[in-house]
């Protein structure tokens, strides 16, 4: 489908224009409920299962979910998932309304609410490319994250004044209005349809059909395994940031909201540079960098003193910047070089096995981070970043120089009919 430059920005501003206010919703709310668990326990190993609880969905049902995403209508996907999300919340905050939860419930409604990201994420990173010209994705990257960051800047803001007027089953109808809104605003949008499956579902060979598209893509498979060996450090940091501010640093639900503000804001600023100058052309070296400079600041991180709170607002815009300079160029490769038919499955698979990688991190984290300091676990963490930004560089040096894998013949004629 030939897609014209007004048509795409209208279809894709519509789409995360809605999704804006959900990310807004569940932001405050995640800040709501780790806010939560972290002043009742004070636990590092109640964040570590809070996190597992929200990433296990997601190891365990990615690949099947990218199986439906590829058949069905991914708009419709989109609209499901913000509406199951919706009816979580809504029942956490009923819950509180009445009774204080306990810690089960809690951990239920954080799987249960990743149940839906297991199909919206993928859904909606595979609607893109059918919407936006091969050579605008980078730009519309950037730009879908800097929406994404500005949602996650306001998110954390709002939880911590609303907990603090209000109780957690306020937080949590913000959530429940903002995933409505999103629904709404897909109402309005037409997005291309795929060309139909024949034969009957076959899971398991459809699985296998993503798995064997993402190896044929060397490049890719190549920038991918670095990848994901430094999400058992880096995905477990972003979950303990309460802890170092609340035990290193002796700080408040503010003090919270501060570094996530300033977080998102670092992912605001990186994006918004990627929208207006669409990044290095060099992409796989931009990813080496970028995690680098992440490991770089959290090793630092773990050497400042408790009196540094303020250095360490600054290195965590600097780990906001660098997770958003190598997440943009690498999900941009993936709609750029994998068939749109198979794109769903492969983009479920990457992320499954991203967030197969999170638990196990979250696993050696919390009892890691009880047993050596939360600040010493920071500066090891850095350190094996760096590492994998080393190695990283090392085996996709050569594939910058080459051109990009070409997608199947599919990619280049879509279908005009629309959902």
């Amino acid at each position: 489908m030939q897609v014209t430059k007004e048509h795409w920005k209208r279809v894709f501003f519509t789409i995360y224009t809605g999704q804006a206010f959900s990310i807004i919703g569940s932001s405050a709310a995640q800040f709501a409920i780790i806010w939560y668990l972290t002043i009742r326990t004070d636990s590092a190993l109640v964040l570590s299962i809070a996190a597992v609880a929200g990433f296990l969905p997601q190891a365990l049902l990615g690949p099947f979910a990218g199986v439906w995403v590829d058949r069905l209508s991914r708009k419709a996907i989109m609209m499901g998932a913000d509406s199951f999300v919706a009816l979580c919340s809504g029942v956490l905050a009923a819950v509180c309304l009445f009774l204080e939860p306990p810690i089960w419930l809690v951990f239920l409604i954080l799987f249960l609410r990743s149940i839906g990201s297991v199909f919206h994420g993928p859904a909606m990173m595979a609607a893109i490319p059918m919407i936006v010209p091969p050579e605008e994705l980078t730009r519309a990257g950037g730009w879908g994250q800097f929406i994404q960051s500005g949602g996650l800047m306001a998110g954390p803001v709002i939880g911590a004044a609303m907990m603090s007027v209000f109780s957690l089953a306020g937080v949590m109808m913000v959530d429940v209005i903002g995933a409505l809104m999103a629904v709404g605003t897909l109402c309005f949008i037409s997005l291309p349809r795929l060309p139909k499956a024949e034969g009957k579902v076959q899971v398991l060979g459809d699985m296998k059909q993503g798995f064997r598209a993402l190896r044929a893509n060397r490049p890719l498979m190549a920038v991918t395994i670095p990848v994901l060996i430094s999400t058992l450090a880096y995905v477990p940091m972003g979950s303990l940031y309460p802890l170092m501010v609340s035990q290193h640093f002796h700080g408040t639900a503010w003090h919270s909201s501060l570094v996530e503000f300033i977080f998102a804001g670092g992912m605001l600023l990186a994006s918004l540079v990627v929208g207006v100058f669409g990044g290095m052309k060099r992409r796989f070296l931009m990813i080496s960098l970028s995690l680098g400079m992440l490991g770089a600041a959290s090793f630092l991180s773990g050497l400042l003193p408790a009196t540094w709170f303020a250095g360490f607002v600054v290195l965590t815009a600097i780990m906001g910047m660098s997770g958003t300079l190598f997440n943009i160029p690498y999900m941009a490769y993936v709609q750029e070089t994998i068939a749109p038919e198979v794109m769903g499955k492969v983009i479920s698979l990457i992320t499954s096995a991203m967030c197969l990688a999170t638990p196990i991190g979250m696993f050696l984290a919390g009892p890691a981070a009880e047993a050596m300091g939360i600040d010493a676990w920071f500066g090891a963490c850095g350190a094996f970043v760096v590492l994998t930004g080393v190695i990283c560089y090392l085996v996709t040096r050569k594939y910058d120089r080459e051109p990009l894998p070409s997608a199947a013949p599919e990619e280049k004629e879509m279908p005009e009919s629309a959902e």
